[in-house]
């Protein structure tokens, strides 16, 4: 089976035509030798899962780069030095998993298997070719759409121009839709939320049917093309959006991990678990010491070659109070000194971010930790995915943690939001939805009477609808860190916070220490210039070119003042790579890409 993989892999769609036409034609492989029985097709169904399912770097860092976080590493794609030939997405390995795929559905018929066994696996092969596609639609917008293996010397398939986003995402849906028909559902397959079930596919074409939606809504134009859409499809995605989460609501299969006597811990523990809750993760990516298959990501939130990840001031101004009360409301909120920030707040606060009060083992010992400003540039370090022992901190140290992809806590959001954008959101869907997910933080789950003139001033004014305001809020509370927030702003026309300035917390003045790790001492100061006689016990945290007061001697840490960070609307996609126009001229620029 390996052999088959290495074989595909050699073969791509869209290299150099060149190379592409000098390669060993992979359809000599005697399918029948290797597709004879289930175990023949689980097998190779399986690569899929360790080639394309998203890693635990891909998921717990996938937000780096949005309105939420302040990231030091410059993403090219937000700056006038973007190179128009990168070919991120679009080189030969990133077609791949397509060939592979395709190969499959033309042999595995070929199988000594049921008709039920042959359509859960044609499912689970169709699930993976609507992921791939519509994480190629919504890189690149349109893309050309390919359900067969091409033969090396069909070259009007292989030089074809590209087909429309609607094309594509109506092929996607028909194949996910496929899969959370025909997948199975048998409890053998679920241990770990791990293999592709019909649950899964629910899961995700739930997510993807959002995504498509709410874009259609949104975005006036098609991206790829700058002209309006030739269909209005919107509530068709929508609608499917709603009925694969009243499906998986509805079976009772999934509910919130819900402890209440452990209100300010039970949220954490989805994500530093060895072990999936399978009550609430639909599907996870688990990892495993013992067979070496591990990750890094203490070191992703520690070290600070790996990107220094710091939430932002903005964001974390939306978390609401316990009783239920926004945050935002209080007078003087804007001074409030990190100390006070946690203090009857939303539980997922102190679960998501370093609190007054978080310790982690050194030693076998439990020791504070303020935030470490040498790698958290805003003071909101990240912990949501962190285990608290300080042992694990170097990449020599992996951590082998399950990773939640979809939990149904998504599912409940996605079922808010798309009712909400329907014009069909209640209180009712409200207390079936939202409600829950406040309460196992430990906030009053009460559906608000107003909308939240900070959070209308968060999205720039577009949106005013309170209900819909309050399930973003959600959304972001309950999803950030779970690489969502990208495709939430490109879905809903928010490219524009990409150039919002990144800041951190409030510094009352220079030249005094703050006690940040709650201990009753004071343990960082704010300079510009390092004391030439430093207290013992007190870290200096030097502003200079790139960090900033925005009152001048107090205010908000501004990050990165330097970063030129500029949105245009033709971001919503990237360009072709113009070696790929070399290659295939016929697959044309998008639009605002041309020069």
């Amino acid at each position: 089976m390996k052999k088959i993989f290495m074989l595909l892999a050699s073969v791509a769609l869209f290299g150099s035509c060149e190379d592409f036409l000098s390669k060993e034609d992979p359809n000599k492989i005697d399918a029948p030798s290797y597709f004879r029985n289930e175990t023949d097709l689980q097998t190779y169904v399986n690569g899929f899962l360790q080639t394309m399912s998203p890693t635990a770097a891909s998921v717990a860092t996938g937000d780096a780069r949005t309105d939420c976080l302040a990231w030091r590493g410059e993403y090219q794609f937000l700056t006038d030095n973007f190179d128009a030939d990168d070919q991120s997405g679009w080189g030969t390995s990133d077609w791949e998993d397509l060939r592979n795929i395709n190969y499959f559905l033309d042999n595995f018929r070929q199988a000594a298997v049921s008709e039920t066994t042959l359509a859960h696996y044609e499912g689970v092969a169709r699930f993976w070719r609507a992921y791939f596609y519509w994480n190629k639609v919504k890189t690149f917008g349109a893309v050309p759409w390919y359900d067969s293996t091409i033969d090396s010397n069909d070259h009007e398939a292989l030089y074809k121009p590209r087909d429309s986003r609607e094309y594509v995402m109506r092929k996607v849906l028909e194949d996910i839709e496929f899969a959370s028909t025909y997948c199975t559902s048998s409890s053998a397959l679920e241990v770990n939320s791990v293999q592709i079930t019909r649950y899964v596919a629910l899961a995700l074409k739930a997510r993807i049917c959002l995504y498509e939606g709410t874009f259609r809504k949104y975005h006036a134009n098609d991206p790829s093309t700058g002209k309006p859409w030739t269909a209005d499809e919107a509530e068709t995605y929508l609608r499917a959006a709603v009925s694969a989460c009243n499906e998986l609501m509805t079976s009772k299969k999934y509910s919130l991990v819900s402890d209440p006597a452990n209100v300010s811990t039970q949220y954490r523990k989805l994500f530093t678990s060895e072990s999936v809750f399978t009550q609430e993760v639909i599907w996870a990516r688990v990892y495993n010491a013992e067979l070496n298959a591990t990750h890094n990501l203490n070191s992703n939130f520690i070290v600070q070659q790996y990107g220094s990840y710091s939430l932002t001031k903005q964001f974390i101004n939306t978390y609401l109070n316990l009783d239920g009360s926004r945050f935002t409301d209080k007078p003087g909120y804007e001074k409030t000194a990190f100390i006070d920030e946690f203090e009857n707040r939303d539980y997922r606060l102190m679960q998501t971010v370093r609190y007054p009060g978080y310790t982690r083992k050194n030693n076998g010992t439990d020791t504070r930790y303020a935030p470490d400003f040498g790698y958290c540039v805003t003071g909101y370090q990240p912990i949501k995915w962190v285990i608290d022992d300080t042992s694990l901190d170097s990449n020599t140290s992996p951590c082998s943690t399950s990773i939640p992809i979809i939990r149904y806590a998504e599912i409940l959001l996605t079922y808010a939001e798309a009712k909400c954008e329907l014009d069909e959101f209640d209180e009712t869907v409200w207390n079936e939805t939202i409600k829950p997910l406040r309460e196992r933080a430990g906030v009053d789950g009460t559906m608000p009477a107003t909308a939240d003139p900070y959070m209308i001033e968060y999205f720039l004014g577009t949106v005013t609808d309170n209900a819909l305001l309050e399930i973003r809020r959600e959304r972001g509370c309950e999803l950030i860190l779970e690489n969502v927030r990208w495709d939430d702003d490109m879905r809903w026309g928010m490219g524009k916070l990409a150039e919002r300035p990144w800041y951190g917390v409030y510094v009352g003045e220079l030249d005094k220490a703050y006690d940040m790790d709650g201990d009753g001492k004071d343990d960082v100061c704010f300079v510009r210039k390092e004391p030439e006689r430093p207290q013992a016990g007190i870290t200096y945290r030097v502003l200079g070119d790139d960090f900033s007061l925005t009152d001048g001697d107090s205010g908000y840490i501004e990050c990165y003042i330097r970063m030129t960070r500029k949105w245009d609307d033709k971001k919503y996609v990237r360009p072709i790579p113009t070696t790929a126009l070399n290659d295939n001229p016929a697959l044309g620029q998008n639009y605002g890409w041309e020069k």
